[in-house]
């Protein structure tokens, strides 16, 4: 069998064999036709051309079928990342985009996420499907990861004063929510000089069991325009160590709970 159709991203690797099986996509292979069943960013020409070779080797639609839902089974135990892009588009990558995998996390979380930005800008906008998700499912627990800077100008002493007026900003006009996550910084970024370091980190992890890791902030800009890249990994044990670092720095007081006002 073909390498173009077992190297697929396992979501269009699906929806292949799905059309497969029912019968939607069956030979002669057509290349709209392909393009159609998998509706994803990927090189349907490619595709089309594998399925063709099948055809002339007379493998029938049903057995290539059979042979995708095996690869499928087989590689479900296996923590294969998919790659995530954002930014230009391009032909034949085989690749998922960013703004669908974060909304696909965050708008399908049913227990537990975790969400870090160094960024983000219009909170109302950038929180606005996890606050969804939290007001509709009243069991999930949500933690936000945040980086709060010192402005380069700002000659305020206490960095407490800095926490408290985020905090009411943050509470007041940026989060949208009726329900609240528990939100963390690392109060090295409010040192008074160059901040000894910040929270730097993009990361998304859903149900303690899909891990998206990426380069893009929690901003539109990020999200559509720029040029990102990110792996979305479903691996239990991976989350487990995401989620038990942070945990780990939270308990040592490495990163600080931000107050409710």
């Amino acid at each position: 069998m073909s390498r173009a159709l077992l190297e697929l991203p396992s979501h269009l690797r699906r929806r292949l064999l799905s059309a497969l099986e029912t019968g939607l996509l069956a030979p002669p292979y057509r290349e709209e036709a392909v393009r159609a069943a998998i509706a994803g960013e990927v090189d349907a020409g490619r595709v089309t051309q594998a399925l063709r070779e099948q055809e002339e080797k007379g493998v029938s639609r049903s057995a290539c079928a059979s042979w995708l839902r095996s690869c499928d089974e087989a590689l479900a135990d296996v923590p294969t990342p998919d790659l995530v892009w954002s930014g230009l588009e391009t032909s034949g990558l085989d690749a998922r985009r960013t703004r669908s995998v974060f909304d696909s996390l965050l708008g399908g979380a049913k227990e537990s996420l975790l969400v870090t930005t160094f960024a983000f800008f219009d909170g109302p906008v950038a929180f606005r499907r996890i606050s969804e998700r939290m007001d509709e499912n009243p069991d999930l627990r949500a933690t936000l990861l945040l980086n709060i800077q010192r402005a380069r100008d700002d000659r305020t002493s206490s960095a407490t004063s800095l926490v408290r007026r985020f905090a009411n900003r943050f509470w007041n006009e940026e989060w949208p929510g009726a329900r609240r996550p528990r939100v963390f910084y690392d109060p090295r970024s409010l040192q008074p000089r160059a901040p000894a370091g910040v929270l730097h980190a993009k990361v998304v992890v859903a149900d303690s069991a899909s891990v998206f890791i990426t380069s893009a902030n929690l901003t539109e800009a990020a999200l559509d325009r720029n040029i990102e890249i990110g792996l979305l990994v479903r691996d239990r044990a991976l989350a487990a160590s995401v989620i038990g670092h942070f945990d780990a720095l939270v308990h040592a007081g490495g990163l600080a709970r931000l107050p409710p006002s």
